[in-house]
């Protein structure tokens, strides 16, 4: 089946709003998973053939750091090198936009999928939504 990565600005496709839905609200738990950070971030969306199956989102935080969130991959295709494509897509995005670091939010279980990457933790773990969080940073 042919994946393909394509990129939205300012508009969350409808493919990446069911891949956010299903990992961090059906499987996860999460309430608040939609916010107006949606409408100023460049979106990623991997399908295979026409299935939605991974997203992540990048935007601007301050500067040329960029932030990238919500890196989310169905169930069904984890642990098949998705998840890095898709973060390395978005890091693309930034460095053509003039980014020279990147940083995110990193669930602590998935630190180490982050740290893979090329991604340093720093500052203390906080929570959102009663899930523990690290800030990561990888420069560009």
């Amino acid at each position: 089946m042919t994946e393909q990565l394509t990129a939205v600005y300012g508009i969350l496709p409808d493919g990446a709003r069911d891949v956010r839905i299903t990992v961090f609200v059906e499987e996860q738990g999460f309430e608040e998973e939609f916010d107006t950070i949606d409408h100023r971030a460049h979106h990623a969306l991997l399908t295979a053939g026409d299935e939605p199956i991974g997203t992540g989102r990048v935007f601007i935080e301050e500067g040329t750091t960029w932030h990238i969130g919500r890196l989310a991959v169905a169930k069904a295709y984890r642990g098949q090198g998705k998840g890095a494509k898709i973060l390395a897509f978005l890091e693309e995005i930034a460095r053509q936009h003039g980014a020279t670091a990147t940083i995110l939010g990193a669930q602590c279980r998935a630190q180490e999928f982050y740290v893979t990457q090329g991604y340093a933790p720093y500052g203390e773990i906080f929570y959102e939504e009663d899930c523990p969080h690290v800030m990561m940073r990888k420069g560009l």
